[in-house]
């Protein structure tokens, strides 16, 4: 039988104020754990064991803050999910310094340093991380090449992070969701849809494998990957990225 987790399990979550880190954040408080949930925006989640800390994780000096702050307050560190991202998309022909800048500092670079910061306690105690990645961490999107390099860095890094830190007893795994049910995918199609935000998403579900059947997934979904992927019995699952998108990446259709 898998050991089980102390009452005092803590998990830090980036983007907890956003779709999938909400429910992420949710979840875990639902399984009894602590959680630090991090955001430039505040959070919705009120609770005794919820610490909410406001940081822009784009910023390293505030990434280890977030860190140390989380760990003051909680005395452990046993997981950290990497949920906060970014969206863009355009031709690559006109991509500007700042949008480049703008994604892979939320997406990449904020990602490995709040793991960077975490590291010392999750070694501590066994601890894993959880990464945001994508479909388009696993494939090309045409339009979308920043976006891409961002989530195809969290791929690999998970997988050279995951070789890293098993000698400490730290497992680093990635999931990878296509189009999620979220506040980013609605600001994505008002964004980007035009005057059609509505054919904007149908386009997109034009892509999946379910023809009419398809749907988006839902941030409860992912997060119940992501808890499982924290748990005693998930122990032999490391240096993985998992697929949650309805077949979205597994080929041509």
């Amino acid at each position: 039988m898998a050991p089980l987790m102390p009452t005092d399990a803590t998990v830090l979550v980036t983007g907890a104020a956003g779709g999938i880190g909400g429910a992420v954040a949710a979840r875990f408080l639902d399984g009894g754990w602590r959680v630090a949930g991090v955001d430039i925006r505040p959070t919705s989640l009120a609770h005794d064991r919820v610490l909410p800390i406001l940081a822009d994780i784009a910023d390293v000096a505030q990434c280890r803050a977030a860190v140390q702050q989380a760990v003051q307050w909680a005395g452990r560190l046993d997981a950290v999910v990497n949920s906060a991202g970014v969206w863009t998309e355009g031709a690559s022909a006109d991509t500007t310094e700042a949008e480049f800048d703008r994604v892979l500092g939320v997406n990449l670079k904020g990602l490995y340093f709040i793991t960077s910061a975490a590291i010392p306690h999750l070694a501590a105690t066994s601890g894993c991380v959880v990464n945001l990645s994508s479909d388009a961490g696993l494939q090309g999107n045409a339009g979308a090449a920043v976006y891409c390099a961002s989530k195809g860095g969290v791929s690999i890094l998970t997988k050279a992070l995951a070789l890293e830190l098993a000698p400490h007893g730290v497992r680093v795994n990635a999931v990878c969701p296509g189009d999620v049910d979220s506040p980013m995918l609605r600001g994505q199609a008002a964004v980007f849809g035009g005057d059609d935000r509505q054919a904007y998403l149908d386009r997109l579900l034009a892509g999946y494998p379910q023809g009419a059947r398809a749907r988006f997934v839902q941030p409860a979904e992912v997060a119940e990957l992501i808890w499982f992927l924290c748990q005693p019995a998930a122990t032999p699952i490391t240096g993985a990225n998992l697929a949650i998108d309805f077949g979205l990446s597994a080929g041509i259709v």
